[in-house]
């Protein structure tokens, strides 16, 4: 199983597998711009989100898309339709919310992960943005 994980400033890494069934073409352009490190933002209005809004760019329509997502998803916002409001924006929800405009739902923590990503979250939304670098990753089937 494939996927890609966030390491954190301290070495902490946590982990995430594609949804390769439900957007195997947002998977697959994703893989594809990694690796790369971005400043992650905690979200304002969208609830327990960690976001950024300068993503490498994918030029993909919208597929798995919806303003609601689960605890662990991880969002990408589409520049089509070009009335998209979180265009070229890359979010990961730790806990509950809901996006301004439909996003692409393409992969989920592993639930071995889980806690590690709630306290990521959390410390960004008490201290503040922080560097995160995304890279590709093999899973191994449980």
């Amino acid at each position: 199983m494939t996927g890609f994980k966030i390491t954190t400033a301290d070495g902490q890494e946590i982990r995430f597998s594609y949804y390769l069934d439900e957007a195997p073409a947002t998977a697959k352009a994703f893989a594809g711009i990694l690796p790369f490190t971005r400043t992650f933002h905690h979200a304002r209005v969208s609830g327990q989100e960690i976001w950024i809004d300068n993503m490498p760019a994918l030029d993909k329509i919208q597929e798995n898309s919806s303003v609601f997502t689960a605890p662990g998803e991880v969002v990408w916002g589409p520049a089509k339709p070009a009335r998209a409001k979180t265009a070229n924006c890359f979010g990961i929800y730790y806990g509950e919310g809901k996006g301004l405009d439909a996003c692409n739902i393409f992969a989920q923590v592993l639930e071995s992960d889980r806690q590690k990503l709630i306290d990521l979250g959390e410390r960004i939304w008490k201290n503040g943005a922080e560097e995160l670098t995304l890279s590709g990753t093999e899973l191994t089937a449980p």
